[in-house]
């Protein structure tokens, strides 16, 4: 009897419900040895290292599994008062008549399925480029399946400080959606961008981002996934940092199926900073994972790894980060922390924390710890009056704020917090 290779036939059954762009111009060669690297490695299984803690199987499925758009929606729409330049996305379609004139943003601003159709384009030297790089040493399949059949995304030139932020929403409607989206960013020296995103994009999402931060460059980045739950998300973000760059992401989860976040940083400058941090609140059927990769090849830089998840009623969140410290990145500091709060005895936290170090002059450090609401902190709040549902809140709150804290616009940072805070009590009623 012959033998089942599940990875080669997985692979193949979703490469052929995969539909490819027309007319993929300058973006061809990078797909097609994206799908050269997909076919070498295959789609991810439960049995490959980084994914032993989450199921793939929805995400590497040739069908969508049908997930319901959130009927109403009683909040504002978050990053309302920022003025930002909107640029709206429908189940993974731009939506032109729903977005901002582009130009508004003060920087160069087009959609890759526009823009691939011409012979040259700077995103030529970005496109693909640092999802390769990053396959090594940990292989992630999905990216390069992204890189391989992505439909659309927005292709970002930055080469001043941009008039205002860029705020990429992310509408789902159709409860089939597959949505395949690869964005492009460059910095170039000293300029800087605040990107926001926000929504839950489709039913199912596979999601790419490469950023490129040339010396002095700064990137801020904000979102929020959304409040559809039956949505299933694989994010990417593959970021390349120059001389004195600073790079900082933050990500706010509530809600959602299965979520799985990846970031790969690699510093390539010296004295440059690099932030990666999350909030997650879960409440049942909800699985959230966060895999962070940063790679330190350069002198005196620093990292910042600080993931908090909030978990309950047989809610799962997992945390995989690890640092890389190369020989001759010496002056490293690099601090990772990821911890759990959980509000039931059924909710699981799974943790993978890494250090490799081949520099001898660093400072780097891991923390990962799970645990209940502190009884004592509990018992002075409801001592002085504060009901327990109010109270197991607050400290819900102050367990969260060293991860929001790490946003640095003060306006997104009251944002986010408002959100935490709706979210409990929402719960709670």
């Amino acid at each position: 009897m012959a033998l089942v290779h599940p990875k080669p036939d997985a692979t193949e059954a979703r490469l052929a419900a995969l539909s490819a762009p027309e007319n993929p111009g300058w973006t061809a060669a990078a797909r097609d040895a994206a799908l050269t690297r997909l076919r070498a490695m295959g789609l991810p299984i439960r049995r490959d290292e980084y994914w032993k803690y989450t199921r793939p199987d929805s995400l590497t499925a040739a069908e969508v599994t049908p997930a319901t758009a959130l009927a109403h929606d009683d909040e504002a729409p978050i990053f309302a008062a920022t003025e930002a330049l909107r640029l709206v996305f429908v189940d993974g379609v731009f939506d032109a008549e729903a977005s901002d004139a582009p130009e508004l943003a003060g920087v160069s601003v087009e959609m890759l399925s526009a823009a691939q159709g011409s012979d040259l384009h700077w995103a030529r030297g970005l496109y693909g480029v640092l999802e390769a790089r990053g396959q090594s040493p940990v292989a992630r399949p999905l990216a390069a399946l992204n890189t391989a059949g992505a439909s659309d995304g927005v292709l970002i030139h930055v080469s001043a400080k941009a008039a205002k932020p860029i705020h990429l929403v992310y509408v789902h409607k159709s409860e089939r959606s597959d949505a395949i989206l690869h964005h492009c960013i460059k910095v170039d020296a000293g300029a800087e961008l605040t990107l926001l995103e926000s929504g839950p994009a489709a039913a199912r999402l596979n999601k790419v981002m490469e950023v490129e931060i040339a010396d002095g460059g700064r990137f801020q980045h904000v979102r929020a996934q959304g409040r559809d739950h039956d949505r299933r998300a694989a994010t990417h973000i593959f970021a390349r940092l120059g001389r004195e760059s600073t790079f900082k992401s933050f990500t706010l989860t509530a809600n959602g199926v299965l979520t799985r976040n990846e970031c790969v940083i690699e510093f390539t400058g010296d004295d440059a900073v690099a932030h990666v941090a999350g909030a997650a609140l879960g409440d049942g059927d909800f699985h959230h994972d966060d895999t962070v990769f940063i790679t330190h090849d350069a002198v005196n830089c620093e990292s910042r790894q600080v993931f908090k998840k909030v978990l309950r009623n047989g809610a799962t969140g997992v945390f995989q980060g690890k640092i890389l410290v190369k020989d001759g990145a010496q002056k490293t500091d690099g601090y990772q922390l990821s911890q759990a709060l959980l509000l039931d005895g059924d909710s699981q936290f799974l943790a993978k924390p890494e250090l490799e170090i081949y520099a001898d002059d660093v400072a780097c450090s891991h923390g990962s710890t799970s645990g209940a609401i502190d009884e004592t902190a509990l018992f002075y709040l409801r001592s002085r009056g504060v009901p327990l549902g109010a109270a197991t809140d607050l400290l819900t709150q102050a367990f969260l704020a060293e991860a929001v804290e790490e946003i640095e616009a003060p306006d997104l940072r009251d944002e986010i917090v408002a959100r935490l805070a709706a979210w409990l009590e929402r719960r709670r009623g």
